[in-house]
């Protein structure tokens, strides 16, 4: 391994910091002299970083990247029921991560299948939930309020429905949508609208949706 050289972060020119291209899939190791700051992961700057992070985390260490997400985390949880260890998991925290969810809550199965995930569980807080009352009482005692999401008679249109900053949306198995313990639970139902002929589309494209209409109306964008 290279022995680490003294440069601040801040200090390290462009060309010094440029690292070695791998066909588009992350960088290669670092070029030039490397940054003494704790954040950054001796292993990573020595054979490369090839995770699906932003730039601004390229050769960071997990725990630092956590720590500078958390404090900017946004107020809105995710739930999702996990009954017969629906695929869909994965993908709802890929998407929660890109979001920045507060917390991903899995209710239900605690083994959910990570593999859409694509490792960013790492960099979120999954929290276990052995049933939807188990849940219903967290959310109770934070103070948030259940939304369930799912295309069900009377339920509010989430186009047009005005989301709490702080809350817990809450999604149902692929499937058979929302069980009857987590639809007595929710304080409020949204639907989602559709023109087609199907009768609902996929949950994590579900978990999608709402969450990106939770920024709309609440994220400051870049």
């Amino acid at each position: 391994m290279p022995e680490a050289r003294p440069a601040s972060v801040d200090g390290v020119s462009q060309a010094e910091e440029a690292p070695v291209p791998l066909d588009g899939v992350g960088v290669g190791p670092w070029e030039g002299p490397w940054p003494q700051d704790p954040r950054y992961d001796p292993e990573l700057l020595a054979t490369g970083d090839r995770r699906n992070v932003v730039d601004r985390y390229r050769y960071w260490t997990v725990e630092a990247i956590v720590a500078d997400l958390d404090p900017r985390r946004h107020a809105f949880h995710v739930a999702i029921e996990n009954w017969r260890h629906d695929l869909n998991i994965g993908t709802v925290v890929r998407t929660a991560n890109a979001f920045l969810a507060a917390e991903v809550h899995v209710v239900g199965r605690k083994r959910w299948n990570r593999r859409g995930a694509m490792v960013t569980d790492r960099y979120l807080h999954v929290r276990h939930h052995p049933d939807a009352a188990a849940l219903g009482s967290w959310a109770g005692d934070a103070g948030l309020p259940v939304l369930a999401v799912d295309n069900l008679p009377g339920a509010r249109p989430l186009e047009t429905a005005e989301l709490p900053r702080a809350c817990v949306l809450l999604f149902g198995q692929e499937g058979t949508g929302l069980s009857a313990e987590a639809r007595a639970l929710a304080d409020d139902v949204l639907s989602i609208a559709q023109f087609g002929s199907t009768r609902s589309i996929n949950a994590g494209v579900a978990a999608g949706i709402a969450m990106h209409a939770w920024v709309r109306q609440h994220a400051p964008l870049p």
